[in-house]
């Protein structure tokens, strides 16, 4: 893990790219490890085109609008919100700092999300997916614990073998945002765990079939082995193969809707899934597809008894 150092701010300005590495350095945890690729790819970005040098705060709006827009103009409404979020974010940054009074990316606005009623697989996609014979113990184990956990998989990845509780079935995580937390996994995970620890008492708990090729933080390297820390990118990679398209969020997803479906009360559908607030929620708990024509058909007047 880095170590973030107090820059002292008073009296003085940045450029842009002092600003940027500044704002880069406070994303050093472990699970913001993702955060940092993204914010840090869309921000160089910004540095490259309108030079290292620059004030952050002496950047026209208009320019940067038109930019902007040529980059991402064409993405989905997803992708232009979370690249708009990463710039806001910084520009609040550099404020605080004194660094730039003025956020350039002002003249542009969210976009709205079309409602998505799809994201769920059902249930038997899911049993299908998770009792695969073909698919190796590591896939088995991570897919099986995002889906009886409902955690992101960000969390579940960043655990560690000195996380977990194996007798009563949970282990410590840190959420989106930082806040320390508990998730509970079932039998089925219960029942692979031992197999994919094969006595490692210590390290990342999902690790690369190979050594490390490059140097990495020593939390994310398996002593004996050498192996590192299983990333996202390799593990979304295998998901979609595996499952057609599908994500690892979709486990998730699924997990909750599931639940909802099922009757599980709201109090407990937000400790599973760790969110703080009843409106982040509510994407989860539409009702699927397959729930709804199982809900007809069992109300079918005219179905034969």
């Amino acid at each position: 893990m880095g170590t973030v150092h107090q820059l002292s701010t008073a009296g003085t300005s940045a450029s842009l790219g002092h600003a940027t590495e500044a704002y880069l350095a406070t994303l050093s945890r472990r699970d913001q490890a993702n955060t940092y690729r993204a914010y840090s790819r869309r921000l160089r970005a910004a540095v490259a085109e309108f030079g290292a040098a620059a004030p952050p705060g002496q950047i026209d709006p208009d320019a940067f609008a038109a930019w902007f827009t040529a980059q991402w103009g064409d993405g989905s409404p997803a992708t232009w919100n979370a690249t708009l979020a990463t710039f806001r974010s910084a520009a609040t940054w550099w404020a605080e700092q004194g660094w730039a009074g003025a956020d350039p990316s002002r003249r542009l606005r969210r976009r709205s999300l079309p409602p998505d009623r799809s994201r769920a697989l059902s249930r038997a996609d899911v049993d299908q997916l998770l009792t695969r014979e073909d698919i190796s113990l590591r896939e088995r184990v991570l897919w099986r614990l995002l889906y009886e956990t409902a955690a992101r998989s960000a969390e579940v990845l960043a655990l560690d073998v000195e996380d977990l509780d194996l007798p009563n079935r949970r282990a410590r995580v840190r959420r989106k945002g930082g806040a320390i937390d508990i998730i509970v996994w079932q039998t089925g995970t219960a029942r692979l765990l031992p197999r994919l620890l094969k006595g490692r008492t210590s390290g990342p708990l999902f690790l690369t079939d190979r050594r490390a090729r490059v140097e990495l933080p020593p939390g994310d390297i398996d002593q004996v082995s050498g192996r590192a820390r299983l990333s996202y990118t390799h593990a979304e990679a295998l998901f979609k193969q595996a499952s057609g398209g599908a994500t690892l969020h979709q486990l998730r997803h699924s997990a909750l809707t599931h639940d909802a479906e099922a009757g599980t009360s709201t109090p407990m559908l937000m400790a599973r899934s760790g969110h703080t607030s009843v409106r982040s929620l509510a994407k989860y708990a539409r009702v699927s597809a397959e729930a709804l024509q199982r809900h007809q058909a069992e109300r079918d007047p005219a179905r034969r008894r």
